[in-house]
């Protein structure tokens, strides 16, 4: 394959984060608008698009731009990528008018099983001059989470069946879908290919370090799942198991800048390739707070009965942490533009909805009154975000 068909792939990820975008601003325009839509319905159009459409998308293609022997397996990832738009496509056609049901779930059924030829296709076609390589270490357990995750919405059916959608069990399903989808499979897959950089660029990491790092990541992968079954008031000890998550993703985090603080000069970045980073780290290290703290009880409790709080926190991950870390790797190879203008309108409007979000979890929380145009405010901040987009969009019009 050539690298103008990635080019292709990775333009086609980022039209689906524009419609995921608008999606996102419509639902803010609800309430001012009193749009005639079922609001759930366009929800779950939403958060498919953004994480199966952006997200899955754009990893899956970097992933087999990195490590897969391109001769020996592109007409069969062609297929695979086509059949998954197919899906991706359904999905967008059916969800904001039925929500989940038959039609729904038989393209996200589809999506899951196509994902699962991916992962098989990967794993045959490893370029064999990678396999000792860290990155693509990571990139396996990623898929592996990947896989983990679905195991949530096969559950929702039987749940759904047997003990119907009060249950707590059913929240928590999705729950589990949800923490494997950007704990497990997207960060370590961006970890996974920032350590891919680093060793094309032929510099050592140690393999004692980096030992260390992998297994405190993936033990604070699967431990902070138990961050998402506080809310039902478990037992003591799911909230050390949860704490202990918590504190293993941070040594990794902190394992993870050690390797590579003092080197980051060799990696040939530019400037906007250093602002993306910076903010990363320090988004990454603003995750790993709020989950340190809402091991403890009392911040648990207030993570469940402030809805702002969980909304702000998966904004952060996905708009924030996700999202940028694929603008520095597709921008750095050359597979999608991206200029600090239309980036900055991006940041400038997710760093102004979080701020608003987070402002209304406090006031919910600490009783505050909240000033009357905030719905209005809100809307019009989150027009920045498909604003930068588009941008990036017109700016790529045609593969270079």
């Amino acid at each position: 394959m050539k690298h103008k068909s990635y080019q292709l792939h990775i333009q086609i990820a980022v039209i689906y984060f524009l419609v995921a975008a608008l999606l996102g601003l419509l639902l803010r325009s609800y309430p001012i608008f009193a749009f005639d839509f079922n609001y759930r319905f366009v929800v779950h159009a939403h958060s498919h698009i953004a994480l199966l459409g952006w997200v899955y998308v754009a990893l899956t293609t970097l992933l087999h731009y990195f490590f897969v022997d391109k001769d020996a397996s592109s007409r069969r990832y062609k297929r695979i990528f086509w059949c998954t738009q197919a899906t991706l496509m359904g999905m967008l056609v059916t969800f904001p008018f039925q929500g989940y049901a038959l039609f729904s779930i038989i393209f996200s059924t589809l999506f899951l099983i196509v994902s699962y030829v991916y992962v098989y296709h990967f794993w045959k076609n490893i370029n064999p001059k990678y396999r000792h390589s860290k990155g693509l270490q990571c990139a396996k357990a990623a898929l592996i989470y990947m896989v983990i995750s679905s195991l949530g919405p096969w559950a929702l059916g039987a749940i759904m069946n047997t003990l119907g959608a009060q249950s707590i069990w059913y929240r928590l399903a999705i729950y589990f879908y949800l923490h494997f989808q950007y704990n497990g499979w997207m960060i370590l897959a961006l970890v996974g290919v920032f350590i891919y950089v680093w060793e094309q660029r032929g510099l050592e990491i140690s393999s004692k370090t980096f030992a260390r790092f992998f297994i405190s990541l993936n033990l604070g992968v699967v431990l902070t799942f138990f961050l998402s079954t506080l809310w039902t008031k478990p037992s003591f000890w799911f909230y050390v198991l949860a704490g202990l998550g918590a504190v293993a993703q941070f040594y990794a985090f902190v394992l993870l800048w050690g390797m590579f603080r003092n080197k980051i000069t060799k990696l040939s970045f530019s400037k906007v390739h250093h602002l993306f980073l910076k903010t990363i780290v320090i988004l990454g290290l603003i995750k790993i707070v709020l989950q340190l703290l809402t091991a403890l009880p009392y911040f648990a409790n207030m993570a469940v009965n402030y809805v702002d709080f969980t909304i702000g926190y998966l904004h952060l991950t996905f708009l924030g942490i996700i999202s940028i870390g694929l603008f520095l790797f597709m921008d750095y190879f050359s597979l999608f533009r991206i200029s600090k203008k239309s980036y900055l309108w991006y940041f400038l409007g997710f760093l102004l909805t979080e701020a608003l979000i987070f402002y209304r979890g406090m006031a919910a929380w600490q009783q505050w009154n909240i000033f009357n145009e905030h719905l209005e405010i809100l809307a019009l901040l989150t027009l920045l975000i498909p604003l930068g987009i588009a941008m990036m969009l017109i700016e790529n019009r045609a593969p270079k």
